[in-house]
This record gives C-alpha cells, structure tokens and sequence, in this order.
C-alpha cells in the first residue's frame, strides 16, 4: 500500500492506494524546482531587469495618477511580498505619486477586508488607497472600444482615468486562456459583466485553440492581449510558484514579452506526456483555488487529458466557500448533462450567462466521464444534482471507482492538476 498526500484547503489528504493498481503519480517539475535566491531577492531581479521596458521607477517619472492592479482572494498571488517591492520601486522614481491598488475581481465576489489584510498585510490595507473591481456596477465602467471577437470593451473607469496602469499577478497554465497572468489582470480582472460574458461565450470555449498551454489562436487570449494593449497596460509583474505557494522566478516589464518569458518558464516546467488510466485523481492544489465547485474545472480538465474515453475522474476539492457563484450553480444543478449543454449552446454571444463558461467544461467532460468530488464542506445532495457522484473520503471515493472500472483498474494521480499541463502525444 502506497500513500499519496492530496492537496485539500490548507492541508492534504491521504490516498492510500495498493502499488499494483498505481499506474503513475504525474507531478509538474515545477514544484520541485529550486530558486537560487530567495523571494525578495528574484523580485528585485526581475524588477532591476525589465524585459521590454525601462524600470518602472523610470516609467513612473511625472505620472500623477498610477493603478496597480492585483488578483484577488481566489489566486495565490504572494502580495505580502511583491506589493511592498512594487510600491517602493513606483516611489523610488515618483515620490508623491497617487497610487491606488485595484483588486481585480473578474465576476467573483468582491475581496472582504479580512482577505485584504490575509493577502497583503495590515500594513498596505492601513496606510494604501485600496479599491475592489465590482463586474455588475455598471456606473464604474467606461466603453473602450469592440474586440475582435466582436465583444464590447468596458473597463473600470479608474484604468481608464490612470496615468501609468501596472500589473502584478501569476503564471499558470489556464484551462481556456492558455496561461494565466500578463493581459489576463485586465480582461476579466477589471471588465464588467457584459465583456466578462461575451470573451467567455459558449463559441470562444468550444474554439480548439481556447486549451490549457495553448496561446496562439485561441481567441479568448485574443481578446485579452488587444484589450490589455487598448488600456496601455505599460508594465507587468507576474511570478513562478512552487508546491508551496513560494516564489521560484518573476518577470517583469512589457506586457507581452515579459508574459511570453514566464509562460515559456511555466511550459517548460510543467508539460508532460498524458499517461492513460482507469481512474484519475487530482486537486486544484489545495486553498485558494480549491474553495469552490466553481474553479474545479481547472484541475478537472487536467485529468481529462489522462482519463481516455471513459475513465473515472476523482476530484478533490473543499469547497468550503460552497459553489461559487449563483449563475453557475443555477445552471450546472438545472437538468442533465446533454440537456445543460444544448441549453448552453443556443446562447449567443452577446447574451452569455456569466458563469456558464465552467458548466459549459463540466459538461464536455461529465458527457464522457463519471466524476467522484470529495469534499467535506460541500453538501452532498448538491453534487448529486450537479450531476456528479460525491464522496466524503478519498477512500470512499476510490472504493467507488473501483466498483466502477473493476479491482484492476489502472490509476494516475495528479496530485496538484492545475499545474500540469499533460499532453496527449
């Protein structure tokens, strides 16, 4: 018997799996990666080092209005470190600059004062000016220009009103935007509900190039770039994390060329051949990203690509947050998979339900595939109705599996999905 520790919230949990019956344990070379200096050391490297542009101290020089835009309470972004650095360097060049931090919500609900002070410290919340992306007032957003997808562009009126717009955030590979990060802190970071909707339509999802690693012609990615370039998003700073949630490597500097840098780092670190199961397991690399249904699809996606054409997908996720978002439960709870999905795909555009881009996913992969969520936070009569299988352990839940696929069955465990991008050769 084996044991394989599963990220889950803030902790893990044991998968206890005979040696004859794991297939392999796919882990991205990122977490075992280890950064030469420490992480305020790379920050000021990679600060010191812009790709593409001057330093931002120069960049700063004679702007009155500056918005630093960041991610919010569901990303893992190690704000405590990177914004007192990027603060300083802004300050370094423009002492008396009005800075104002943006949060970058996209449709998620706004970033209470207590996840403030856990993501960037008493210090930033006390002594900052602190602001918090609301999608749905549509009194803080201005009409930029249309997309080339055709979708209509409004952006929080504070990036449209700023002098210099920075950006910090993180690289990761992304289930339909490529990679996370770079362009992606604007569009969905600060847009409103309507442009949100319309870049994640039911069209731009089904796109083949719109896949975890893939940036080019994916027209999500497409959007996104031309947006962040309509607001002159003038510099970036987006970070490498390990297992661990700490800081392996940073880029900085030009939007595009500083975010191609860290996605190539990302690639590099994280691909790997798909190797076919039975049975997948996999998380959404414990808390944040694992605190609702909604972000499940992530990881979700990841074991897809190993799980053949009808293997059985065990999910690992709290959910202590619940389900994410009451679009997205309304829809995924609303019937069965074939009747969610013809429901979704006679949905133009223009009249995206926000939300439905991650039921749209569920549904491609629950049309192939039986899912087992364990989860102890997650009422079970709710995943029932989403159309999943729930489980109170992993034990039970592989026990299930089992029951499904026979004793032989084969399983891959992918400990952390979000950061493996697994390849079908």
């Amino acid at each position: 018997m084996e044991t394989i520790k599963i990220p889950y919230h803030t902790s893990s949990l044991d998968l206890n799996i005979d040696a004859k019956n794991l297939k392999k344990v796919i882990t991205a070379r990122l977490h075992e990666f280890k950064a030469p200096k420490s992480e305020e050391e790379i920050i000021f490297d990679a600060l010191e080092n812009p790709i593409g542009t001057p330093r931002l101290s120069e960049l700063a020089k004679g702007k009155k209005k500056i918005l630093l835009v960041t991610s919010d309470h569901t990303r893992a972004v190690p704000s405590k470190i990177t914004l007192p650095i990027l603060l300083t360097e802004i300050r370094r060049g423009n002492p008396d600059a009005d800075i104002t931090i943006l949060i970058a919500t996209g449709l998620h609900r706004p970033t209470t004062e207590e996840e403030q002070r856990q993501m960037f410290g008493d210090f930033i919340v006390d002594n900052e000016k602190i602001a918090v992306n609301d999608a749905f007032k549509k009194e803080d957003f201005v009409h930029v220009c249309v997309l080339p997808s055709g979708a209509d562009f409004y952006v929080n009126r504070l990036a449209a009103e700023c002098d210099l717009l920075i950006a910090e955030g993180f690289i990761e590979p992304h289930f339909f935007a490529g990679f996370s990060g770079g362009r992606k802190s604007i569009l969905p970071g600060i847009c409103s509900e309507e442009t949100v909707n319309e870049n994640h339509s039911y069209k731009a999802i089904s796109s083949p190039y719109a896949v975890g690693g893939v940036l080019e012609n994916n027209p999500i990615h497409g959007d996104m770039v031309y947006g962040a370039r309509k607001m002159n998003l003038q510099f970036i700073l987006n970070v490498a994390l390990d297992g661990d949630k700490k800081i392996i490597a940073a880029f900085s500097g030009d939007m595009e060329e500083a975010h191609q840098v860290g996605c190539k780092f990302i690639q590099d670190l994280s691909q790997c051949p798909a190797t076919e199961g039975d049975i997948v397991i996999t998380s959404n690399g414990g808390y944040p990203l694992d605190q609702n249904l909604y972000q499940s699809p992530k990881a979700i996606s990841t074991a897809e690509a190993c799980a053949g054409d009808d293997g059985v997908i065990i999910m690992v996720a709290s959910c202590i947050d619940g389900m994410g978002g009451t679009h997205f439960e309304r829809l995924i709870t609303s019937g069965t998979v074939d009747e969610i999905d013809r429901y979704l795909s006679k949905i133009p555009p223009k009249e995206t339900i926000p939300e439905m881009w991650c039921v749209q996913i569920f549904c491609r992969i629950l049309k192939k595939h039986k899912v087992i969520l364990v989860s102890t936070y997650l009422d079970h009569h709710i995943i029932r109705k989403a159309n999943m299988i729930p489980a109170a352990s992993l034990d039970e839940a592989l026990e299930m599996a089992y029951e499904i696929k026979g004793r032989n069955a084969q399983v891959v465990v992918i400990p952390d999905g979000v950061a493996v991008l697994a390849v079908k050769e």
